[in-house]
Parts: C-alpha cells; sequence; structure tokens
C-alpha cells in the first residue's frame, strides 16, 4: 500500500505546485509597483501627493506637471491594482484547496491555467489590447479560483 506524503510536505506535490504558483503570482504583485515607479520616473509624471513635487535628490529638477494624470504611468497602476483584486484570493483559494488534498492533475492545471493567463493578462494590459483580449484573459485566470473555491467546499461540506 502507498504511503500518502503529508498535505503540508515538500513532498507532496500539489503543494510544491501551489509554492511555485504562489511565488510566481507574489512576485507579479510585488514587482509591478517597481513598474509604475520605474514609469514615473521616466515621463517625470504621474505622481500622486503635492508633496512629490517638492525638490529632492530623486526629484532634483521638480516641474509644475507632475501631478498630472499620465496615462503611461496610470496603465501600470491599473494593473497593480487588478493584481490586488485577483492575486489575493489565488493564494488563499489555493492554499484552502492545497488542504483538500485534489488530484495532482487537477491542481497543477488549475494553478498554471492562473499563472499562464495572469501573465497574458498582463501583456495584453502592458500593450493596449483591447478589452475583449483582456477579459478573456481575466476570465482564465478567474475560473481556476472559482473551480478550487468550489471543490473546496464541496470537499468541507461532505466531511
Amino acid at each position: 500500500m502507498p504511503v500518502e506524503p503529508s498535505i503540508l510536505s515538500m513532498d507532496n506535490p500539489v503543494l510544491v505546485t501551489y509554492l511555485i504558483t504562489a511565488a510566481i503570482a507574489i512576485l507579479k504583485l510585488m514587482l509591478q509597483p517597481w513598474m509604475t515607479v520605474y514609469r514615473m520616473m521616466k515621463v517625470r509624471s504621474g505622481f500622486r501627493s503635492p508633496e512629490d513635487t517638492k525638490k529632492t535628490s530623486l526629484n532634483p529638477n521638480p516641474v509644475p506637471g507632475q501631478l498630472e494624470v499620465n496615462e503611461y504611468v496610470e496603465r501600470s497602476r491599473r494593473l497593480n491594482l487588478n493584481d490586488l483584486e485577483s492575486i489575493p484570493g489565488y493564494l488563499a483559494a489555493g492554499f484552502l484547496f492545497v488542504l483538500t488534498g485534489p488530484p495532482l492533475w487537477l491542481a497543477q492545471v488549475l494553478m498554471w491555467t492562473y499563472v499562464v493567463a495572469r501573465m497574458a493578462h498582463f501583456c495584453a494590459y502592458v500593450t493596449a489590447q483591447i478589452h475583449d483580449i483582456r477579459a478573456t484573459f481575466w476570465t482564465f485566470s478567474s475560473l481556476p479560483v472559482l473551480i478550487m473555491t468550489g471543490y473546496v467546499l464541496l470537499t468541507a461540506l461532505s466531511a
């Protein structure tokens, strides 16, 4: 009789899949603001707070338009907000999903679909693709989270 690996053990391939995909999602979440900062510094615009227009070592030559809305910067901010709306749900649902001991194939399909769809959504958004394309990729990232959550709920209700 095969020995079951502990659910919260690195011997559990479902947990390992979650850890890898969660780490990628967290990196995406934490690196996106750096893209926004880079864009703000590049165009010297899109700053948000009045104190940001003061002369400092990082802003040695403030210009009057620094607080004006800049689409180049705002696009990156919207990407970050979308990540903040999506990634925490994946992290929670994915972890609860791991605890239910799902089949490896199902976990891999759902978790990797989520990550690939989020990366595709990023590419579509950063290149200003039409809403239909972005929405398609968003949908493909949302469905795995909903499926995992439903699986968790059904598993818990049948326990």
